[in-house]
């Protein structure tokens, strides 16, 4: 389990535009289609890194619960399914009933999209403003599977409630830890 941390795109960086199946619904969905006039927030995840199992629970809660305010969730696999097949579109479809994901979950065959958002790791968070600059980047929190620290979603949700209460993000951010993005060669 190779720790990874993002990348940390610059603030203020517009959300690189996207087109990609959705595992579940079989759609191909863009940024366009899914964008949100309050925030979103997309997030590079995948199957069987147990950064994003370590956390998948809370997230399915947090989703939901900013959601029902007008926050847009997009999950994005971008991982090389020929070497890591428990990523495949199937298995991604199956993970997100199973968990009963309440947001699209993108294949990213190309690995075009993770480039462009300069993805790094499993999970890597982005929340973008209703203009689509980037706010925030980084940890959902700092719990993960090695410590003892409860999975709470603090992180991301502080960035949330300072947008929704019409507050500047503060830019102190702390980069996401996971499982490296699998490239392929």
């Amino acid at each position: 389990m190779a720790k990874t941390p993002s990348n940390m795109m610059p603030l203020g960086t517009r959300a690189p535009d996207f087109s990609l199946p959705d595992t579940v619904s079989g759609e191909t969905l863009s940024l366009g289609d899914l964008k949100s006039d309050t925030a979103t927030v997309i997030m590079f995840i995948c199957n069987h890194c147990p950064f994003v199992k370590h956390l998948n629970s809370k997230l399915v809660e947090v989703a939901k619960g900013y959601q029902s305010k007008g926050v847009s969730f997009v999950a994005i696999s971008s991982n090389d399914v020929k070497n890591y097949p428990e990523d495949s579109p199937d298995k991604m479809k199956q993970t997100a009933e199973e968990l009963g994901y309440p947001f699209p979950y993108l294949y990213d065959e190309t690995q075009k999209t993770a480039k462009a958002y300069d993805a790094a790791c499993t999970p890597d968070f982005y929340v973008f403003d209703k203009n689509l600059a980037c706010v925030y980047r980084g940890q959902f929190d700092s719990s993960r599977p090695d410590n003892d620290q409860p999975v709470s979603g603090k992180d991301l949700c502080a960035a949330l409630d300072c947008i929704l209460e019409g507050k500047a993000v503060p830019e102190d951010q702390t980069p996401s830890i996971g499982c490296n993005i699998k490239w392929k060669n």
